[in-house]
């Protein structure tokens, strides 16, 4: 068998929906078998960073590993920047790019180059994959393939890259026998976890959760990662403590659910902050503690309260915030356990605590931190959104102030994934992944939500939403600037807005999509906007695009001062310093 052949016949094994790819001559042979087979789906964008962005939104939709290629060279090195994101937010991905022939390859020559295009993209991606190997031999394929796609989902997921030559793609092999070749199922060893959590754990972490009067548990993207959502619902009900949660968990909990307190962190809701700062214990599940989450007084994030982190990467523990007790475990494995230990306890209704979070919500509403800000409130907007869009399977949001403005206020239900670029931040995200989002779940309508900026850094993929009629509601909040860095801007040089307002200009994106053959319109007003939104979801099952003007100095509040703990936000509070981050 054809080594092409072989590979296709793999993938539809692995049942992966869609290989997403822009053509070119090292893959040829693998679209010809993928092609020939009938599967899986092959859907072509327009350019690889696309294609990596989408296969990482369907690694997190499915936990089914996404699929990209692309051919060498400026292929292969366009594939990056989505194979960092799906490294930095756990996204299980196997990447397969085309390499020149065997023959054609440098080796040891002091040359820079010997074929054309050759690039050694797996030097380039090691630092970000799990694991980044180039296939020197024909025989090699089958194991490398099993080991590629168990290793995406083992353990913290991630992607995986297989950089093929085109003379072993078309090298014969033994044919693909499914009963054999494919990647057994992957299972945690439950008893090698054990081994990691002590039985004094558990009486520890019971005897501290039930002696605190405000508790709170810390919800990472880790739990999503893990695939232990179920899990993870379940334990917060049985010990009825609230939950806040960072920037990759805004879909851990229900909107309406009563112990669901916010989005904490550098743009967290004010109220979630203020709850952290007066909580006397946290149990943290599958979060970094990076700075966004703790902002930079970490001493003051930890105070006196007694913090159990539980992740499955024993460096994560007491990196930044030290003095956690370390609980090293798989999420599931954790999960699974303090369930069946729960269920052998009672756990009162903390009744004043919660009545305590609920006051500091209706003391700092997020509607009201911009309420001085003139036409349309992006807070304001998000929930309007929220209530048109029950029926959707996802939102998806790219980097900037409007991701911020999502994450405090959008209202999820139980079913509704949040997808956004975490870890590495990047502008033009959300129309790729909300492609990946809408073909991991084709009989729902997917959200995007996206910045006049980011929307730009991605927007020829306009051309793939309309060539397959996929049924994106995109929500394009349109301020005329980098709003993010013009923010920072304002606060550390002086207003002035070079590169962000200055010298900037976004298209009227209404017309745009128009030339693309997708419904569009543009709302400026705020007593215009549910009649907007009630327009864009006219016709489920197809594309639209609604631009929606914002001011342009509107700011993305509360925003942790600087050198301050995360209770200290802007713009009532000042920045000591200059962030980095």
């Amino acid at each position: 068998m054809k080594v092409s052949d072989y590979i296709a016949r793999f993938l539809v094994a692995e049942r992966v929906p869609c290989v997403f790819e822009m053509s070119g001559g090292m893959i040829t042979h693998l679209l010809d078998s993928i092609y020939s087979l009938g599967g899986p789906r092959i859907l072509s964008v327009h350019h690889e960073q696309a294609a990596a962005f989408a296969a990482d939104a369907v690694g997190r939709m499915t936990g089914i590993p996404g699929v990209a290629m692309a051919t060498s060279g400026p292929g292969a090195t366009n594939l990056l920047t989505g194979i960092g994101s799906c490294y930095f937010d756990s996204a299980p991905a196997v990447f397969i790019t085309g390499q020149v022939n065997r023959n054609e390859q440098k080796g040891e020559r002091a040359v820079r180059q010997l074929g054309f295009q050759e690039t050694d993209i797996v030097s380039m991606a090691l630092p970000i994959t799990k694991a980044s190997w180039l296939v020197r031999d024909e025989r090699e394929v089958p194991e490398l393939l099993r080991r590629a796609f168990a290793l995406a989902v083992e353990g913290r997921p991630g992607p995986v890259l297989l950089d093929i030559p085109m003379d072993v793609q078309r090298a014969d092999i033994e044919a693909f026998s499914a009963a054999t070749d494919a990647t057994p199922a992957v299972t945690n060893d439950a008893a090698n976890e054990a081994d990691e959590l002590d039985e004094s754990v558990w009486d520890d972490l019971f005897a501290q959760l039930g002696a605190a009067r405000r508790p709170l548990i810390l919800v990472g993207g880790g739990v999503r990662a893990s695939l232990a959502i179920e899990p993870l619902r379940s334990f917060v009900q049985r010990v009825r403590v609230p939950v806040v949660n960072s920037l990759l968990a805004v879909d851990v909990l229900p909107y309406e659910d009563r112990l669901r307190v916010g989005m904490l962190g550098s743009y967290g809701n004010r109220w979630a902050n203020h709850a952290v700062g007066r909580s006397d214990f946290l149990l943290v599940l599958g979060s970094r503690l990076d700075v966004r989450q703790t902002g930079a007084e970490t001493k003051a994030f930890k105070g006196e309260r007694a913090i159990f982190h539980v992740d499955c990467e024993r460096g994560e523990i007491n990196n930044r915030v030290v003095g956690c007790r370390a609980v090293v475990s798989e999420l599931g494995d954790f999960l699974a356990r303090a369930n069946r230990q729960a269920e052998e306890r009672r756990f009162e209704e903390r009744v004043e605590w919660l009545a305590e979070i609920n006051d500091l919500r209706r003391e700092w509403p997020d509607t009201r931190e911009l309420a001085e800000v003139p036409g349309i409130n992006p807070n304001v907007l998000m929930h309007q959104l929220s209530r048109v869009s029950a029926s959707a399977s996802a939102y998806v949001v790219d980097v900037g102030q409007h991701q911020m403005w999502a994450a405090q206020s959008l209202e999820l239900n139980a079913e509704q994934r949040f997808l956004t670029s975490g870890g590495m931040g990047s502008m033009g995200y959300s129309l790729p992944a909300a492609i990946g989002a809408a073909i991991s779940d084709p009989a729902r309508a997917v959200v995007l939500i996206a910045g006049d900026g980011g929307f730009q850094s991605n927007i020829q993929e306009l051309q793939t939403v309309a060539r397959n009629r996929l049924p994106l509601k995109m929500v394009i909040v349109n301020n005329n600037c980098h709003g993010m860095v013009r923010q920072f801007q304002q606060s550390y040089f002086d207003e002035r807005y070079q590169s962000t307002l200055w010298g900037y200009s976004a298209p009227d994106f209404e017309k745009v999509a128009g030339a693309y053959g997708i419904d569009a319109r543009t709302v400026a007003e705020a007593s215009e906007v549910e009649a907007a939104l009630g327009w864009l979801w006219e016709s489920p099952d197809a594309p639209a695009l609604l631009q929606v003007m914002v001011d342009t100095y509107a700011n993305a509040y509360p925003k942790i001062a600087f050198g301050h703990p995360l209770t200290e936000m802007e713009p009532f509070a000042k920045p000591l310093d200059m962030e980095g981050t």
